[in-house]
C-alpha cells in the first residue's frame, strides 16, 4: 500500500581524510582549480600560463641561497595562505638537494593550524621528530604553543612525549604545562592533570600562580573540594601566594556546593586579598567570577549586600563592578535585579550605567513581560540621554500593544523617532506591526495617514504591514482599499506579499470567489506571479473551509504554472484531505506524488501517520512507520510519539512498548513527552488519595515528596516493561 518504491540503500558518508607520506615533505600533486582554468582556455594561453610559473625555476635560484627560498616558503604560508603549494615547492627544493630548517617547519605548523588543519600538523610534526629533526627548544615551544590551538591534549601530549624521547633534555615551557593541564581540566581528567603537574615539576620548572589556580579550577568543577582545598594549602607551603583570582575560583567551587556560609568566609579574605591586589586585571577577573558565581547558584541576597556595601573598597572601580553584577543578572534572566542595581548606582552612589547595560535591562524587561517597569527605566534614562537600540524598541513597543497601553507605545515612538539619524519609514514599520497586536484599525490607519503628513516615505513593508493588521482585524474591506490605492498607483504597487496576505484574509471571512479571482487574474495582470508560499497559503484556507476539491485544483493549477511544491505543501495537502475523511486519497497522494518526488520531511510523515491514526487505522500507521525505517529514512520523535499515543488511546498495551522498543532500537531515545503517554496506560495511579492519620504528614512537603517518589517508581516500572 505505501512506499512501493524498493528499498534505497543508505547513503555512504565519505569523510575527507588526510593521506600522510612517509616522509614530512612529500606531497602528491592533486588537480587544482587553476589547472581546470588551464583545460579551459585557449592552447596559446595555455603555453602562456605554463612558462609563466608562480615561482621561479630552480635553476634561476640557487639551492643554497636559504633566505630566498626560506622567505619564499614563508610568503606562501602566511600572505598567500597556500601551504599546499609551500609544500610542494618544499618537494622540489629537497629533490634538489635542499635540507629544511627550523624555520621551514615553523611556517608550515602555522600555516597548517590557520588552515584548521591541526591533525595534519601534528602528524607532519611527528614524522619529523621520527627521521630524528628536532628543532631548537625555542622553535620546539613555539610550535607545542600552536598546536595546543587545536584544544586536543592527547595529540598535544604525544608530541610531547616524542620530543622528550628523541631529546631528553627537552622541558616544555611552564606555559604550554599550564595550558595543557587546564584541556586536561576541561575535560574532567583531573589525575592526568595532576600527574602532569608533578610531571612538570621534576623537569625543574617551579609551579606558578596559573598553574596552582588552574588545578584548583579543575578540581572545584568536579565537585572535589577537598583535593582543591588540598592544592591550595599546598600551594602557600610552597610559598607562591593565592591572588584574588585564587581565591575567587574556591569561592565558585564551594558555592557550587551549596556551602554558604564557608563561601562568605572566604569572600572576606578575598576581599582583603582585593584590597592588597597589585594587579588590576586579576582583581576585576576575580570580581566577575565571583559575581558570576553568585547569580549563577542563586546567592541574590549575597550580591545586593556586594552592591550596597562594595566591600571591594577602590581595588574595583564601582563602574565596572555594577556593570558586571547587572550583565550576570541578565545572563540568567533576572531582569528585575537588574533593575534593582541599577537603582542602587543611580540613586545612592549617583552614577550612571552604561547604555549597553542599560538597554539589556530594558530589553530583558520587556521579553518577559514586564513592559510597565521597562517603560518606567526609558523614561528615566530620558534623562542622562539613554537611547533604545532598534531591537529593544521592537520589543517594547509590542510588549506595551500586547498589554493595549497605547498611550506608553505611542511615547515610545516618539523618543524614537526624536533620535538623531534613524530610518524614520523602518521606525513606523516596527510600530505599525506591534499595532497588529491591538483590535485597533483606527490607529492602524492614522498613523499611514500621519505617516503622509509629515512625508515620510511609504515603502511597500510600510502597506503590507497595515493590510496585515487589517486582515487580521476583520477589516477585509479597508485592507482592499488600501491595495486598490496601490494598483492605481497612488502609493508603489504590490508584491507578491501584498496579494498572498489579501488573498488570506478573504479565506480568513469565507469570501472564497474573490479570492481565487485574485489569484488567477489580478496577480497576473499587475505582472505578479503567485510563489509556493502564495499557494500554500491558499490550499491551507480552502481546506480550513472544507473545500478539498477546490484545493486539488489549485495545486495542479500550480503545478501546471511550473510552481514546485515544497514539504510545508505536501503537509497542507496530506492535513486537509485527512481532515476532510479522504484517507484514501491522502494514500493515493502520498504513493503517486510525494514520495516519487523525494520531496518530504518528517512534518510530511507525522502528517501522514496523524491522519491514519485519527482514522483508527492503526496498523497502517505502524506500516507506514516501519518502511520509512525500511528505506533509509530515520523518523524524528513526533512521529513515533504519535503512534504510540494512539496505542495507548487504543489501549494496545504490548504494541505500544513494540514501538517504543523499535524507536530505541533505530537510535533514538524517548523523551518525557514518550513517558507521559506511556503513563496512561498506567491508569495515572499518582491520583490515588493518601490516608494518613497523623496529620502531620499530610503537610504539602510530604505530598509532594510521596508523588514524586511514586512517579519515579512509576517510570522506573515503564522503563523495565519497554526493555
Amino acid at each position: 500500500m505505501f512506499l512501493p518504491i524498493p528499498r534505497l540503500p543508505k547513503p555512504l558518508f565519505t569523510h575527507k581524510s588526510i593521506t600522510f607520506p612517509l616522509q614530512f615533505f612529500v606531497t602528491i600533486t592533486l588537480p587544482s582549480p587553476h589547472h581546470q582554468q588551464l583545460q579551459e582556455q585557449p592552447e596559446q594561453e595555455q603555453r602562456r600560463i605554463i612558462h609563466e610559473p608562480k615561482n621561479p625555476p630552480l635553476e634561476n635560484v640557487s639551492i643554497h641561497n636559504r633566505s630566498y627560498w626560506t622567505k619564499t616558503i614563508h610568503l606562501l604560508c602566511t600572505k598567500d595562505r597556500n601551504v599546499d603549494e609551500a609544500l610542494r615547492l618544499l618537494d622540489r627544493l629537497r629533490l634538489h638537494g635542499y635540507h629544511h630548517d627550523s624555520l621551514n617547519l615553523s611556517s608550515i605548523i602555522h600555516a597548517l593550524c590557520d588552515s584548521n588543519r591541526f591533525d595534519e600538523a601534528h602528524h607532519r610534526f611527528l614524522l619529523l621528530i621520527d627521521s630524528g629533526f628536532v628543532p631548537d627548544e625555542r622553535t620546539c615551544n613555539v610550535i607545542i604553543a600552536r598546536l595546543l590551538g587545536a584544544r586536543c591534549p592527547d595529540s598535544t601530549l604525544r608530541v610531547v612525549y616524542s620530543l622528550i624521547g628523541v631529546k631528553p633534555e627537552f622541558v616544555p615551557s611552564l606555559i604550554c604545562y599550564n595550558r595543557l593541564i587546564d584541556q586536561l581540566c576541561s575535560f574532567s581528567r583531573l589525575g592526568e592533570a595532576h600527574r602532569l603537574f608533578f610531571d612538570m615539576k621534576s623537569r625543574g620548572h617551579c609551579p606558578n600562580i596559573v598553574s596552582y589556580t588552574t588545578l584548583i579550577n579543575g578540581y572545584c568543577k568536579v565537585g572535589e573540594l577537598d583535593c582543591a582545598q588540598k592544592v591550595f594549602d599546598e600551594m602557600g607551603e610552597s610559598g607562591v601566594v593565592p591572588n584574588s583570582l585564587t581565591y575567587s575560583v574556591l569561592v565558585r567551587g564551594i558555592l557550587r556546593m551549596r556551602d554558604v556560609e564557608r563561601g562568605r568566609e572566604l569572600m572576606s579574605n578575598l576581599w582583603e586579598r582585593m584590597e592588597c591586589e597589585k594587579d588590576s586585571n586579576a582583581s576585576n577577573a576575580a570580581f566577575s567570577n565571583l559575581v558570576d558565581s553568585l547569580c549563577r547558584e542563586g546567592c541574590f541576597p549575597e550580591l545586593f549586600n556586594i552592591a550596597e556595601d562594595m566591600p571591594q573598597g577602590n581595588s574595583i572601580g564601582e563602574e565596572f563592578a555594577y556593570a558586571q553584577m547587572i550583565d550576570s543578572l541578565c545572563k540568567v534572566g533576572r531582569h528585575h535585579g537588574a533593575s534593582r542595581i541599577v537603582y542602587i548606582m543611580r540613586k545612592r552612589r549617583g552614577l550612571i550605567p552604561s547604555f549597553v547595560s542599560y538597554n539589556s535591562v530594558i530589553h530583558g524587561l520587556s521579553k518577559e513581560g514586564s513592559c510597565m517597569r521597562a517603560f518606567q527605566l526609558l523614561e528615566e534614562g530620558v534623562e542622562f540621554g539613554f537611547c533604545l537600540s532598534e531591537h529593544t524598541y521592537k520589543v517594547l513597543v509590542e510588549g506595551l500593544c500586547q498589554e493595549s497601553d497605547l498611550p506608553k507605545a505611542r511615547r515610545v515612538l516618539e523618543l524614537m523617532l526624536s533620535k538623531k539619524g534613524v530610518d524614520r519609514t523602518r521606525i513606523y514599520n516596527i510600530y505599525l506591526r506591534a499595532l497588529c497586536f491591538m483590535d485597533n484599525a483606527t490607529e492602524l490607519l492614522n498613523v499611514l495617514v500621519f505617516m503622509l503628513q509629515t512625508n515620510c516615505q511609504l515603502d511597500v513593508i510600510t502597506l503590507n504591514t497595515v493590510i496585515k493588521g487589517l486582515c487580521k482585524m476583520g477589516r477585509v474591506e479597508e485592507a482592499f482599499k488600501v491595495l486598490n490605492d496601490m494598483m492605481v498607483g497612488k502609493f508603489c504597487a504590490p508584491d507578491v506579499v501584498t496579494f498572498t496576505t489579501i488573498i488570506c484574509g478573504l479565506l480568513n471571512v469565507g469570501r472564497t470567489t474573490e479570492a481565487l479571482a485574485l489569484l488567477d487574474r489580478m496577480m497576473l495582470n499587475h505582472g505578479v506571479n503567485p510563489s509556493v508560499i502564495t499557494y500554500n497559503a491558499v490550499l491551507r484556507g480552502l481546506f480550513k473551509l472544507q473545500l478539498a476539491i477546490e484545493a486539488m485544483e489549485i495545486y495542479n493549477g500550480m503545478v501546471s504554472r511550473g510552481v514546485a511544491a515544497n514539504c510545508t505543501t505536501y503537509t497542507i495537502i496530506i492535513d486537509g484531505l485527512c481532515e476532510s475523511d479522504q484517507i484514501e486519497e491522502a494514500k493515493r497522494f502520498w504513493d503517486e506524488i510525494i514520495w516519487p518526488s523525494k520531496v518530504h520531511d518528517n512534518f510530511v510523515y507525522a502528517a501522514v501517520l496523524k491522519g491514519l491514526c485519527r482514522s483508527d487505522k492503526f496498523e497502517e500507521a505502524c506500516h507506514f512507520l516501519y518502511e520509512l525505517v525500511d528505506c533509509g529514512v530515520s523518523p524524528n520523535i513526533f512521529s513515533y510519539n504519535i503512534v504510540v499515543d494512539s496505542a495507548c488511546r487504543l489501549g494496545l498495551k504490548n504494541e505500544a512498548y513494540q514501538v517504543v522498543r523499535e524507536m530505541k532500537r533505530n537510535g533514538l531515545a524517548p523523551d518525557a513527552v514518550t513517558w507521559r503517554i506511556l503513563d496512561k496506560l498506567h491508569g495515572n495511579k499518582r491520583s490515588k488519595p493518601v490516608f494518613v492519620e497523623d496529620s502531620t504528614l499530610l503537610s504539602r512537603g510530604w505530598i509532594q515528596e510521596t508523588e514524586m517518589d511514586e512517579e519515579n517508581m512509576q517510570m522506573k516500572q515503564i522503563e523495565t516493561e519497554v526493555q
